[in-house]
């Protein structure tokens, strides 16, 4: 358990908060605390905007409402002009909710008639993370004008998620609030990760409304926010007195003339990471323009199938990278089930996986059985032709359809026995096991040809120093994104391996002080 970058679900968070009601603290406390946090986030809004307009408190009925209940009062009490409106009856108010609107003692609206005409900051109070249904009817327009407002010039301030999203899967439940900030407690939700809810959001503040890490204690959180915390620890460095052959042997698989290019974008990115030999494995057509193009990575040739088998037999080279403009047909596949035969771990990406398409089961049958870990690194095309005839999707029918990112990188990874990275914006890295990871720090220069080869090829490096299979895509996922950040506007794909010593210098020095988050 990394606590720093758990994420709960609506029902975990559920059970943190009745952990902490049962250790003494109070429901209406931990409403209070989290009021209190709102409440600061609309003060400063209330500064910036500079003053002239009020704040609008947009309450639904359950908890959300109450918060928003103890953050008007607050702000009443500090002078600022606040108005209240609620959507359904006050008598329809339960528990601590009924309790924080009887403290609050003043007019509340209907949310439905309310105006929005004086309302410089918006706090969105109506629904949260626990959302199951879709905003319909006088809600969604509701969330319609509050986004019209916000288009208009007015601040909004959105209490635990944005009304209509999904805090499960960041989906759209219906209509959703576009919010500018959002104050969540205890710990992130995976909608606040995922697309599109990241983009509805905003800047999410974590408030502590006190609330223990104990109450994780049996709770067995699988979700994570991909962040060197989670795998700093295990992040391979040299030996002092250690040699390159320490440092592991990557064979990365070489396209012809017209596609070798993105197999020497993941063979120098292995070789970045920390990999202590490369070796591209080269058809003759390509073997002068690679042996021209590369000096640290050795290049050797292997002519079709025979010739990749042979460089396969040397015991040292302990990872194989396939896939980059390898090429769709059955040579291709021949060579990823002899890499997966011959002891050793394998990345496969881009047309390693495509090759596989009509047959999925053979290529997941070979992964179960093989001794070494396997890691797939789809975009959302690759996966789609890979798995769409698995058995386990397959079996789900139209439903499959509808599976959120989560749920699908999690059941792919399962059917197919090995790490998956299921590659966007928010790339999802998924282990047989059940634990996956959000990934939250990619800029979208990633976004270019080469840039997907890269991320396989710093896979493929950290395996070789014998990395385990999620932590080293997680940790891949997250250094890609960072050079690309480190690199900023202007990014072409090699540009990525030449920022990443600088990436790891970065990660190695926050180890050393004992932080290890972002």
């Amino acid at each position: 358990m990394v606590p720093e970058v758990s994420l709960l679900s609506p029902e975990e968070m559920a059970i943190a908060d009745r952990h902490a009601i049962e250790g003494g603290t109070s429901g209406l406390e931990l409403m209070q605390r989290a009021g209190e946090a709102i409440a600061r986030l609309a003060l400063r809004a209330v500064e910036g905007a500079g003053g002239g307009r009020g704040v609008l408190v947009l309450c639904g009925p359950g908890n959300n409402g109450g918060d928003g209940f103890v953050c008007a009062r607050l702000l009443a009490e500090r002078g600022i002009g606040v108005s209240v409106a609620l959507i359904g009856s006050v008598d329809a108010l339960r528990g601590d909710a009924k309790a924080a609107f009887r403290f609050f003692s003043r007019r509340v609206d209907d949310a439905t008639r309310c105006s929005f005409e004086r309302a410089g900051v918006i706090v969105d109070a109506l629904f949260g993370a626990g959302l199951s249904r879709p905003i319909e009817g006088e809600g969604a327009a509701l969330v319609r004008r509050i986004n019209e407002a916000r288009a208009a010039g007015a601040r909004v301030l959105a209490v635990d998620l944005p009304s209509g999203i999904s805090g499960a899967t960041g989906a759209i439940l219906g209509e959703a609030v576009m919010a500018d900030e959002t104050a969540t407690f205890f710990l992130r939700k995976p909608g606040h990760l995922l697309y599109p809810g990241r983009t509805h959001c905003g800047r999410v503040h974590v408030a502590d409304i006190g609330i223990s890490v104990q109450a994780l204690e049996g709770m067995e959180i699988k979700t994570f926010a991909n962040a060197p915390a989670l795998w700093a620890g295990v992040l391979p460095t040299p030996a002092p007195g250690g040699h390159k052959y320490d440092r592991g042997h990557a064979l990365v698989l070489s396209g012809g003339i017209e596609g070798c290019g993105a197999s020497r974008l993941a063979a120098r990115a292995a070789l970045r990471a920390g990999a202590g030999l490369v070796t591209l494995a080269v058809p003759t057509e390509a073997l002068a323009s690679q042996a021209a193009a590369n000096c640290a990575v050795m290049v050797r040739r292997a002519d079709g199938a025979q010739g990749w088998f042979a460089l396969l037999a040397d015991k040292r080279r302990n990872v194989a990278v396939l896939g980059p403009a390898a090429g769709v047909d059955e040579e291709t596949a021949t060579k990823v089930l002899d890499a997966l035969a011959a002891e050793r771990a394998v990345v496969i990406d881009a047309d390693g996986l495509t090759s596989f398409a009509e047959k999925p089961t053979l290529l997941f049958d070979a992964i179960k059985e093989a001794k070494f870990p396997a890691v797939l690194t789809p975009h959302e095309g690759e996966f789609a032709r890979l798995f769409h005839a698995a058995p386990e999707f397959v079996a789900l029918g139209s439903s499959a359809a509808r599976l959120d990112k989560l749920s699908r990188a999690r059941l792919a990874a399962r059917a197919s026995g090995s790490i998956i990275v299921l590659k966007g914006p928010d790339t999802v890295i998924a282990a047989p096991d059940g634990r996956v990871a959000i990934n939250e720090n990619a800029p979208p220069y990633l976004a270019t040809a080469g840039a997907g080869d890269t991320l396989t090829g710093i896979v493929g490096g950290l395996l070789a120093q014998k990395m385990p299979a999620f932590e080293a895509a997680c940790a891949a996922v997250w250094m890609h994104g960072e050079a690309a950040n480190a690199f900023g506007a202007g990014l072409i794909a090699e540009d990525l391996a030449e920022m990443l010593p600088r990436v790891l210098r970065g990660v190695s020095c926050a180890s050393q002080q004992g932080e290890g988050t972002t």
